[in-house]
């Protein structure tokens, strides 16, 4: 496994992908930002958008529909996303490539956008995120497994929920992978063969919240300290 940004990212490969905010700010003040963040991945996952998110949302709704079923039904992402879980100053994604340099694109659109629409309203200048985007290549599924529980155990781990709670901690894909929501973001197609339910998956997690809180004060896990 490696964190270096100076390797390839093949297409068919599974990453995680995050970063944090600049001198480790917030990144996340509130509902509506959460919420345009989640709307930027939804939008850029798509290849050969038409037109930038900051366009796209100001069409009226007819119109907003119109272009979002035209991409449904090309089906050509730049990245299936796996997983998602957003905390006040960073975020993880688990992503799949599915175009060459997919994942670069997506992540640069993505971000970009977003840290555009947080300078505007802050009226700011500047970078928002901590450089480029770190990335670890996923070996197997075992790994992949354990870090979708990883990724969804965060706001539990760094306080933010109790685990009785962790299911109603709105800015993951938790929420999905127990199926108490769905968004149609997520690819959770190898969960079908791992487990048989939602609740097991679950119990998965949350089986692990001890162990992930210890590990979380000894290393912070995959964030650098500098």
């Amino acid at each position: 496994m490696a964190t270096n940004r100076a390797i390839v990212l093949a297409t068919g490969e599974i990453y995680h992908v995050y970063n944090r905010g600049v001198e480790r700010r917030p990144i996340f003040t509130s509902t509506r930002e959460y919420q345009r963040f989640l709307n930027l991945l939804s939008y850029y996952r798509f290849a050969s958008v038409p037109m930038r998110f900051s366009e796209f949302a100001k069409l009226p709704n007819d119109a907003q529909s119109f272009v979002w079923q035209k991409l449904l039904d090309k089906a050509l992402f730049d990245v299936h996303i796996i997983s998602y879980c957003f905390m006040p100053n960073h975020f993880h994604l688990l992503l799949r490539q599915r175009i060459d340099k997919g994942i670069s694109r997506f992540v640069s659109n993505a971000t970009n956008g977003y840290t555009k629409y947080f300078n505007a309203k802050r009226q700011r200048v500047g970078p928002l995120l901590q450089g480029t985007f770190k990335a670890v290549w996923i070996e197997t599924e075992e790994q992949l497994l354990h870090l979708t529980r990883y990724i969804h155990l965060n706001p539990t781990t760094n306080y933010l929920a109790q685990e009785q709670n962790l299911q109603d901690y709105p800015w993951s894909s938790f929420q999905e992978y127990i199926g108490i929501k769905e968004t149609g973001i997520c690819d959770t197609s190898f969960l079908r063969s791992t487990f048989p339910s939602g609740k097991a998956y679950e119990k998965f997690v949350l089986d692990q919240v001890d162990y992930a809180r210890k590990l979380e004060k000894i290393k912070h896990l995959s964030f650098d300290e500098a």
